[in-house]
Formats: C-alpha cells, sequence, structure tokens
C-alpha cells in the first residue's frame, strides 16, 4: 500500500527551503515584490467592491431597473429640494467595511436568484416581493438601522422643524429604543402587497 503522506523528515525539509533565502534574488527584492502584488491586490478587490455598489450596477438587471429602481424614482430619496438623492448603496450596503463585506457575502443569494430566473419577470418578481422586503426589514431591523443612520439621527434632528407627528413619534422612538425601519417602511419603495398587522408593526 502506498502511502502518500510525507515524512516528517520531508516536512521539516519543506519548511526549511520555504524559509531559507532564495538564492536568486535577495530577500529585499522578495519583500518588495510582495508589497506590490498586496497593493495591487488590495487596490483591484476595492476596485470591484466599489464598481458593485454604484447604481448603474444595481439596475444593470431589468429584476431592479424596472420593479424597485421605478419606485425609487418616484420619492423624495430620489429627487428633492436639496438635491440630494441616495442610491441603492447607501440604503441597502452598510459602510463599515466588515459589514459591508457580510452583506456582499450574502447578496451572492441574489445573484443566484438571478441567474436561477427566481424573479425575472414582473409577475415572479411580484409573487416574492413580500418575502424579500421580509428579509430586507429584518436585516435592517437586526443592525438598527445602519444605513439609514449614515445620513439620519435622532441627535442631530431638530424637532423644531418636525411636523407635530413626526416630532412625536421621533421622541416616542428615542424612548423605546425603535429603529428607523420600525416605521419607515415603504419610504422607497411601494409596500408588498398581503403585509400583515405584524408586517406594519
Amino acid at each position: 500500500m502506498n502511502d502518500t503522506q510525507p515524512t516528517p523528515s520531508e516536512r521539516i525539509s519543506l519548511w526549511r527551503r520555504l524559509r531559507r533565502p532564495s538564492a536568486k534574488y535577495s530577500v529585499l527584492t522578495l519583500l518588495g515584490l510582495g508589497i506590490v502584488i498586496g497593493i495591487l491586490a488590495w487596490g483591484g478587490f476595492n476596485t470591484v467592491i466599489d464598481a458593485t455598489n454604484k447604481e448603474g450596477f444595481c439596475i444593470s438587471c431589468h429584476e431592479m431597473r424596472d420593479n424597485v429602481y421605478a419606485e425609487l424614482k418616484e420619492t423624495i430619496h430620489y429627487t428633492n429640494r436639496t438635491g440630494v438623492r441616495a442610491v441603492c448603496a447607501d440604503c441597502h450596503v452598510p459602510k463599515p467595511w466588515i459589514p459591508k463585506m457580510l452583506r456582499k457575502l450574502k447578496a451572492s443569494k441574489e445573484v443566484w436568484g438571478k441567474l436561477t430566473g427566481s424573479i425575472d419577470t414582473h409577475e415572479k418578481f411580484m409573487a416574492k416581493r413580500l418575502e424579500l422586503a421580509r428579509d430586507e426589514w429584518a436585516r435592517m431591523k437586526a443592525n438598527d438601522s445602519l444605513e439609514c443612520r449614515n445620513c439620519h439621527t435622532l441627535a442631530s434632528m431638530n424637532p423644531e422643524k418636525q411636523q407635530p407627528r413626526a416630532r412625536k413619534s421621533h421622541e416616542m422612538a428615542a424612548k423605546s429604543n425603535e429603529t428607523c425601519i420600525d416605521c419607515h417602511k415603504g419610504i422607497a419603495h411601494h409596500k408588498p402587497e398581503g403585509m400583515t398587522e405584524e408586517d406594519e408593526e
């Protein structure tokens, strides 16, 4: 019977070879090359991540462009008196690095949905819309509406400039530790059909 496992002496020999300086290149050359490759790899990775946060990338598939993006264009987050526009990533991708990477990993499920055609028609999208919305509401609730708070915080609001109902709601939210998505479902997209009282809470 052939044993393909390296012997202890072979393992030690391999380790020594890895630790030994190269006969052809200096340690400084190898270190410099490693740094350059690392910078290029990191820059390339960040370029790809940045490109996937652009509005053009998000609406490059008709599932988004013809459904939720069309709805966003009807809201104050798209057109308003100040000219400040929120793009898809502003609301759906956290800015801090670790939460952003976790969100990108989870987005692979959405890519799979695109590849398999689970929402490739308006009818399929609408049939799955409540499930998709519930997933997103749960995600935002779990991270305390982190993306909303990149632009809006209770501490920076001026209650005197708010309508009485909004002022009262924000004061109650601060006292009860509610998060933005608890009250603001449907702020940027239509509410799905079939929502329950629990969804509205």
